[in-house]
């Protein structure tokens, strides 16, 4: 890596930086220890010959092969690796949030921890970082991975993701990832929302790039992923899509559909009241008068929940302190 592309701070190194971190390495574990000497290791000799001050922050998801004992008996010897050991199995987006948080660096990295994602990549992420971005995610390009049951399904998934997210990236799905730690620090994940961080900090207006990288087949251990976790994704997809267009004025939605269908069941019902009044018509037997019915008291709920929804978000923002905007920069006359 050519070092001259990173400023000053990232080129001291390690050794003359050993408070303020540069580059703080999450990497969530789900039985692997098999990979983790040889992820660690690379991680460490990456970053050390690019004079990157760096720390290491694995974090076991409540593994049951020994990986645990494995990542403490290395943060006990090692002075770079932090090993953060959740109670049970919690999930990838749970241990990527418990990495986050005892994350110290500038530049929070993300990656996998079955050796398929490269360390040697991490440079190259922080180089096109520092051009200016905010989140820099990479583009596995040549993929190792089985056809039908993970490429297909992946590429499905990436362009449904882009059309309901408007952020155009090839692979949401890679885990190898370089953010600004703000922009990570008040983020809240939950569910399978950890493929959905690049979305999320578009949605807070961030800049964000993407890099190919290189990608390797799994040398141990078996794939943590499958086609079962395609209804979450959906779900969390949905939940995304709502926060991109309806976060601070839910009323928006639920008040739209809420007002069509009271509208909708009132003009049944009028239509209804001519029928018995002008011609006389039966219409207590009719179908049609209990939708109507029904429609109206739908209608009713929905707007009255859009209200509710409106008087929690606002609660929320008030009560936290948390703006409905974020500021990139203040420029001011006679500050650069």
């Amino acid at each position: 890596m050519n070092t001259s592309l990173l400023p000053e701070e990232f080129r001291s190194g390690a050794s003359l930086l050993p408070v303020e971190l540069q580059v703080s390495v999450v990497v969530p574990i789900y039985n692997e220890v098999e990979s983790i000497p040889r992820l660690v290791e690379t991680i460490s000799t990456t970053l050390k010959d690019s004079g990157i001050a760096y720390e290491i922050i694995c974090v076991d998801d409540g593994s049951s092969d020994g990986s645990s004992k494995l990542l403490r008996d290395l943060a006990l010897t090692r002075t770079d690796l932090r090993a953060v050991l959740l109670r049970r199995n919690y999930g990838q987006t749970p241990a990527m949030a418990a990495g986050f948080n005892h994350a110290r660096g500038k530049v929070i990295v993300t990656l996998d921890g079955d050796l398929q994602n490269d360390p040697r990549d991490i440079p190259v992420l922080m180089a096109k970082l520092e051009e200016g971005y905010d989140l820099v995610s990479g583009w596995r390009k040549n993929r190792q991975d089985a056809m039908m049951t993970r490429l297909v399904p992946s590429k499905i998934a990436n362009w449904l993701i882009a059309r309901v997210t408007g952020v155009n990236l090839h692979d949401y799905g890679c885990s190898l990832k370089a953010y600004r730690s703000e922009l990570v620090t008040d983020m809240n994940l939950y569910g399978e929302l950890h493929r959905f961080i690049p979305a999320l900090a578009f949605i807070e207006g961030a800049r964000i790039a993407e890099v190919p990288v290189r990608h390797h087949a799994r040398q141990f251990g078996h794939s943590k992923y499958g086609l079962g976790r395609t209804f979450r994704v959906l779900m969390d997809l949905f939940t995304i899509y709502f926060m991109k267009r309806f976060l601070t004025r839910p009323m928006h939605v639920f008040g739209l559909f809420g007002l069509f269908s009271m509208l909708l069941g009132f003009g049944l019902g009028a239509y209804l009241t001519i029928l018995k009044l002008g011609f006389g018509a039966q219409i207590g037997d009719r179908p049609l008068l209990i939708l109507s019915v029904v429609l109206f008291l739908t209608g009713v709920q929905l707007f009255s929940f859009g209200l509710l929804a409106e008087l929690s978000m606002r609660t929320y923002h008030e009560s936290q302190n948390r703006p409905i905007y974020r500021v990139r920069e203040v420029v001011e006359p006679g500050r650069k």
